[in-house]
């Protein structure tokens, strides 16, 4: 993995891209410290599932959407006095 400082390879940004075209990564470096990584592209992959992906590992209750009245009574107390 090659690194190289941003201030003296700016100009030579066609070789470094190059250089990810062939496979290789390269850190880019500020004042010494890294600050971005250059990679190659590769059409059609994601970091993330494709949606779909939790199907039939997660379950909700037939009454999920029904709240009991203690639990709305406890947010707003009882309103019929």
């Amino acid at each position: 993995m090659k690194t190289t400082n941003i201030s003296t390879d700016l100009a030579s940004l066609s070789k470094l891209i190059e250089k990810v075209q062939m496979g290789e990564q390269v850190i880019i470096t500020k004042a010494g410290k890294p600050v971005a990584l250059l990679v190659p592209y590769k059409e059609n992959s994601s970091p993330r599932e494709p949606g779909g992906s939790w199907e039939g590992k997660v379950w909700m209750a037939e009454d999920f959407d029904e709240t009991p009245q203690e639990v709305i009574e406890s947010f707003y107390g009882n309103r019929e006095s």
